[in-house]
């Protein structure tokens, strides 16, 4: 029996009344994409983790950028690049706190992750989630966003939680 990934609600009653068919819009196999509003879209075959990150992520895409914002409260009225990032990961249940960008060089273990992998130094950190980086920096608007460019990862440290 194939596992029923849920997205917007109703992915899983859509993929039962037919047959497994999904009826919602999902990403080709293995990376997301970029809806019109800006939200991202999961790959079809993204684990529930990656699902629910991408997700979390969409509440706040709209948000503006905020110094600090998400490292008092996860609710905020904005996010700087490390609390975005940990806004995400919080869903995924891959991070208990926020942390800021130095934290995260510490997170997880080196390296790239299969669908999830965090880039930070001591003045930023963004994501690369099932392909599409999470940044606060060189995405539309001035706040977190979904981008299909990467960016140079020189000098950061490159992050994984083995997902």
């Amino acid at each position: 029996m194939a596992a029923l990934i849920t997205f917007g609600g109703l992915a899983g009653m859509a993929q039962a009344a037919t047959g497994g068919a999904s009826l919602d819009p999902v990403g080709p196999p293995g990376k997301a994409k970029i809806a019109k509003d800006g939200t991202a879209i999961p790959p079809s075959n993204a684990p529930s983790k990656v699902v629910k990150a991408i997700e979390a992520a969409n509440q706040i895409e709209d948000k503006p950028y905020k110094w600090g914002g998400g490292h008092g409260d996860w609710k905020d009225s904005g996010y700087d690049c490390s609390g975005a990032v940990s806004f995400a990961l919080r869903a995924a249940k891959l991070v208990d706190t926020p942390l800021d960008s130095s934290g995260f060089m510490r997170w997880g273990k080196r390296g790239k992750g299969d669908w999830i992998t965090v880039y930070s130094n001591s003045g930023h950190a963004y994501a690369v989630i099932a392909g599409l980086r999470w940044d606060t920096s060189m995405t539309p608007g001035d706040g977190p966003g979904w981008s299909s460019e990467m960016r140079s990862s020189s000098g950061f440290k490159v992050r994984n939680k083995g997902l």
